[in-house]
């Protein structure tokens, strides 16, 4: 479990992160239902001088030569907009390697569960969380202080039932830490 621009509860944290695409474009290249996940570890508060941090990225492997150019463009931060400002934070990481794969994902249209996969690479899933003072209704934040998505956007609170990695050297296996669907809405000098 972590609070956002926090240190993480055991001083360190291992989570895998997925950008699913909904509509957006790099240029006139259409990323249209596309996706990126990220598997990465580091100790402390990545917003305040974080260590040891390590990353590994999947890319949609459905993506054509243009759509691979233009994601990699945007989230190595060449792009511009939030992920340059996510990569100058997380400056002298250890990237482990990239990958093009499938990669599986499900969104709950309530977002009441939601779950990515690479297979035989990670899993993660998870189901919004919801109280006797909620009504029924997901948790939800506003005006997050520090989301990894950037400014903007509403994250549904929930509970991983799922958290599994064996990748370019991350290995973990577990459930019920926290988990996080975020909104996000980017743009840079060619909008996203």
């Amino acid at each position: 479990p972590c609070s956002w621009a926090q240190p993480p509860d055991d001083g360190y944290c291992e989570g895998i992160l997925l950008w699913h695409i909904e509509q957006g474009h790099y240029g006139k290249v259409k990323l249209d239902g596309l996706n990126v996940a990220m598997v990465a570890t580091f100790k402390g508060n990545i917003w305040d001088k974080a260590t040891d941090m390590a990353q590994a990225f999947f890319m949609d492997e459905r993506a054509n030569e243009a759509q691979r150019e233009a994601l990699q463009t945007v989230f190595s931060g060449a792009a511009g907009g939030w992920p340059k400002q996510f990569s100058e934070l997380t400056q002298g990481s250890q990237t482990k390697g990239m990958e093009f794969a499938t990669i599986k994902v499900e969104i709950a249209k309530d977002l009441s569960s939601w779950r990515a996969e690479v297979p035989g690479k990670f899993l993660a899933a998870a189901e919004a969380l919801r109280g006797p003072t909620s009504k029924g209704k997901n948790v939800e934040i506003r005006n997050l202080p520090g989301a990894e998505t950037g400014p903007g956007g509403i994250a549904t609170w929930g509970q991983a039932t799922a958290d599994r990695v064996d990748a370019f050297g991350f290995k973990w296996d577990r459930a019920g830490k926290s988990s996080k669907h975020i909104a996000f809405e980017w743009s840079g000098p060619d909008r996203v």
